[in-house]
């Protein structure tokens, strides 16, 4: 009888936040999915046309430039922020104030806005004027000046950096309470069986905090998958589609022509993205953990 009250206490209490959630997440995407299905410009009556706004997302070429970036922002956000992270969080995990003013700056560009970071790293990357190519000139490395955000082969490989250290703070802080969770008597025992360093990170702190590493990389993939500010303040997708993303190409579909009908197929298209590669993250990663 106990069990029973406090499950339904359980679910009173989570009764508004699931309501919320529905109504201003899951009600717009199932009506999003629904719009995909006509051809609609965002006033006026609505035009059944069945699949051919997923046909024409499928033949569109500026499409696969897009999901093939969306990739290398995935690619770079799973291998990039998650290894650096946990590794700045093993260093930093421990309560000195230089520990905790080290924390505090790496966590500083995740309270600035993403506006702000894009602008000040389009200054950084600025052909003429920016830091990176004065440093290069310092160094006498001249010839490996380039113009970082106009140039369509290395573009997208400069939008990098400022991902990563955009939201690596955010990672650090998660994997630091993780390993602050660990109970103290598992360290005593490994510090009793001879472990330290690289041996007690892999054979006991890595595994139990693997569940949170899970979800970091849920995180990771999803917030890949709906940039969007960043790249659209510093490049605006250009140059030539180079930087293209799938939630820019959603936003340029969408709101520079007015086919809001094209536009919820490609959101909708995004969703399906995202679930595919959460799914499989999850698939693998758990095999990885049952193996260790």
């Amino acid at each position: 009888m106990n069990a029973l009250r406090s499950r339904r206490f359980i679910m009173l209490g989570l009764a508004p936040a699931v309501i919320i959630y529905a109504l201003f997440v899951f009600v717009p995407v199932v009506w999003s999915a629904y719009y995909g299905f006509f051809n609609w410009s965002g006033i006026g009556e609505s035009k059944y046309i069945g699949l051919n706004n997923y046909v024409e997302i499928w033949h569109d070429p500026v499409f696969w430039r897009a999901l093939k970036n969306n990739v290398i922002f995935v690619l770079a956000s799973v291998f990039g922020q998650i290894p650096l992270a946990l590794m700045l969080a093993v260093i930093l995990h421990k309560s000195n104030p230089l520990q905790r003013f080290l924390r505090s700056a790496v966590f500083l560009p995740m309270v600035l806005s993403t506006v702000v970071i894009g602008m000040i790293w389009q200054y950084i990357y600025h052909p003429q004027i920016g830091i990176l190519n004065f440093l290069l000139d310092a160094l006498g490395l001249e010839s490996w000046k380039l113009q970082w955000l106009s140039d369509d082969k290395i573009a997208i490989f400069s939008l990098v950096p400022p991902l990563l250290w955009s939201f690596v703070g955010l990672y650090l802080i998660i994997f630091i309470s993780a390993l602050q969770n660990i109970p103290g008597e598992i360290h005593d025992a490994a510090k009793i069986d001879g472990a330290s360093g690289i041996r007690k990170l892999v054979s006991i702190s890595l595994p139990m905090i693997w569940g949170t590493v899970q979800v970091a990389i849920i995180l990771c993939i999803s917030g890949s998958l709906k940039s969007f500010d960043l790249v659209y303040i510093m490049t605006k997708g250009g140059p030539a589609h180079a930087t293209e993303l799938l939630a820019t190409y959603m936003y340029n579909s969408t709101f520079t022509t007015y086919r809001y009908g094209f536009g919820s197929a490609i959101s909708t298209t995004i969703v399906l993205i995202s679930l595919l590669l959460i799914g499989t993250s999850q698939w693998v990663t758990s095999r990885k953990r049952k193996e260790n």
